[in-house]
């Protein structure tokens, strides 16, 4: 592919301009610390991401990618220039705002599962409705839905430590999405799990993008990441190389 003619760092989708954009950044820089302490984590990226990517992220530590993930996902905002999630710049809201606006816009996925383990799977996947204000019989409802949909029908009343890492891991899916999320954003999320289980989570993930879920996900595994439509490929900062995974060759990152 030729390269676009955007700004440093910028990548074009792999779904084209045909697509809704449902996140973007746009020249963004973030540092850290200030006079000789100051480090620069991203130096001017830009990307659109639109409905229905499957973008995988990698680099080395420090490469920037854990930072574009954190303003991607609302929890750290940059330092210079914008980013817009659903056509909304979230520049000037309230912490109480960028809340709701990760509630109801965006999924999580960790290699953590972070499931209360004091709840049974299906209020593990209530809790993200309790807080967008669901009513209490559409919630059990849509996360029973849910649960069946990730394979785990029959584990509604388990709790975590009754569950398989994979089988909690399905259960942490089916939160990300209960909220039907413009974007799902996973960070590492077969770091804590075998290889047969790592396979069936990424088989998992495979479907809900091919049902039209927006996938981005950070992985330093690179079979992991061959499941995505694209690769980034950070370093200092920027976005240095875009392959697509059957080729493995650069695409359209500008000069």
């Amino acid at each position: 592919m030729a390269p676009n003619s955007g700004p440093v760092g910028s990548i074009t989708s792999p779904q084209g301009q045909g697509c809704p954009i449902v996140a973007e950044l746009r020249d963004v820089s973030k540092f850290y610390g200030a006079g000789n302490n100051r480090v620069l984590a991203l130096d001017h990226l830009s990307l659109k991401v639109r409905q229905g990517d499957y973008l995988a992220v990698m680099g080395a530590s420090g490469s920037g990618k854990s930072t574009a993930m954190n303003i991607l996902g609302c929890l750290d905002q940059p330092s210079d220039g914008e980013y817009w999630l659903d056509r909304c710049h979230t520049a000037n809201l309230s912490d109480d705002q960028l809340a709701d606006l990760r509630n109801r816009k965006l999924g999580f996925v960790f290699q953590q599962f972070y499931l209360l383990r004091e709840l049974t799977a299906l209020e593990n996947v209530m809790l993200p409705m309790v807080y967008a204000g669901v009513s209490r019989p559409l919630q059990r409802q849509r996360a029973q839905e849910a649960l069946v949909r990730v394979g785990l029908g029959e584990r509604l009343r388990n709790r975590p430590n009754q569950l398989s890492g994979g089988q909690q891991q399905r259960v942490a899916i089916a939160r990300a999405i209960i909220n039907r999320p413009v974007m799902l954003l996973a960070d590492e999320p077969t770091g804590a799990l075998d290889s047969v289980t790592s396979n069936e989570v990424m088989d998992l993930f495979g479907e809900l993008h091919r049902e039209g879920m927006t996938v981005i996900l950070v992985t330093h595994e690179h079979d992991v990441a061959a499941r995505a439509e694209k690769i980034l490929h950070f370093a200092d900062g920027r976005i240095q190389e875009a392959s697509t995974p059957a080729s493995s060759s650069p695409a359209a990152v500008a000069p």
